[in-house]
């Protein structure tokens, strides 16, 4: 038993890297990032625990696809409906809007090296040249 009990405490790492891997990935880092903690701490710990239930019941019982098994399969999908709500809410109401004078001031472009075949993060400033030359007239 002690055995078995390390290999589920393992499984629960290894799926809570998967859950926070795969819901950076899908629903966007930068939709994650302006979440609460509390939300991207409790969603994949339960999910994470939902995993690990559901293989501990399927290993239990008599068949892999039995009733407990099916019960923490579901709840998890039901989390990961949840995940899926969370990223969107995030896009759709908590966007960081920016200021438009920063984005005057500075760019960010990625040039593709030719020659190594490598992205390069280069940034640089964009510079504001005045639209228009007033001169002033001397008195006649």
């Amino acid at each position: 038993m002690p055995l078995l009990r390390l290999a589920y405490s393992a499984l629960y790492l290894i799926a809570l890297m998967a859950v926070f891997m795969a819901w950076s990935q899908v629903g966007g880092q930068d939709h994650l990032d302006l979440l609460p903690w509390w939300i991207k701490l409790g969603l994949p710990a339960v999910m994470a625990l939902g995993i690990v239930r559901a293989t501990s019941a399927a290993v239990a019982g008599d068949r892999g696809w039995n009733g407990t098994s099916l019960r923490w399969l579901g709840l998890t999908l039901v989390l990961a409906v949840l995940c899926g709500f969370a990223s969107y809410y995030s896009h759709m109401y908590l966007e960081d809007q920016g200021d438009e004078e920063d984005q005057s001031d500075t760019t960010v472009s990625r040039i593709f090296d030719h020659n190594s075949a490598r992205l390069v993060s280069a940034r640089r400033l964009a510079l504001s040249a005045p639209t228009s030359v007033t001169t002033m007239r001397s008195p006649s």
